[in-house]
């Protein structure tokens, strides 16, 4: 009888201990809504500005636009990072909605450690019409540098936010900006874009 509740008492703890693990990391939603951001006009001709949002738990985005594409950053010196250089090679815009993966900290403080957000892109096929596609577009943030991971077609997968995760839970909090290269997951198909060079 005691050798049986021992088992069970162990089968609770690696069931419970197994359960808090799969909780450890968790997804909290902002809208990037820019029309509630502060904005300074550009100076140039096909330069839309930049935008100063804040995020998750206050963290500042950081947006800015010229050319028909974007670049997007975060953190206190968003405009410094590698991030506010990176953009894709096909036209792009902004999604809506930003997903930020997090883990808990001291005193059960949230402690973000990347974004994934959707981009919408345009592309052209052999005939020059125009292709609209969607990539998940998933980004590092600090401590450390912030940079993109990596990049998942939304509509080629039907599991692309799966896999998005995926490569935020596992590679965003190891990823060096400097010598890593983003990760594509999934299927790729038409509209699907990533970084000039990758």
């Amino acid at each position: 009888m005691t050798i049986r509740l021992l088992f069970a008492a162990l089968v609770f703890v690696v069931a419970h201990n197994a359960g808090a693990t799969a909780q450890a990391i968790q997804s909290s939603y902002t809208p990037l809504d820019l029309a509630k951001c502060r904005h300074v006009e550009g100076k140039a001709e096909e330069d839309y500005g930049e935008w100063h949002c804040k995020g998750f738990n206050g963290i500042s985005v950081y947006l800015r636009g010229g050319d028909q594409r974007v670049t997007i950053s975060y953190g206190s010196r968003a405009q410094h990072e590698p991030a506010a250089s990176q953009t894709l090679a096909a036209f792009n815009s902004e999604g809506k909605t930003i997903e930020w993966r997090y883990e808990r900290g001291v005193g059960d403080k949230p402690k973000p450690f990347a974004t994934i957000l959707r981009w919408n892109t345009t592309t052209v096929d052999r005939d020059d019409k125009p292709v609209r596609g969607q990539v998940l577009v998933i980004t590092r943030l600090a401590p450390g540098a912030v940079c993109h991971v990596g990049y998942v077609d939304r509509r080629a997968n039907s599991d692309a936010n799966v896999l998005a995760q995926k490569i935020a839970d596992e590679h965003a909090r190891n990823f060096r900006c400097d010598t890593n290269k983003p990760i594509t997951l999934g299927k790729t198909g038409a509209g699907f874009s990533v970084p000039p060079g990758n």
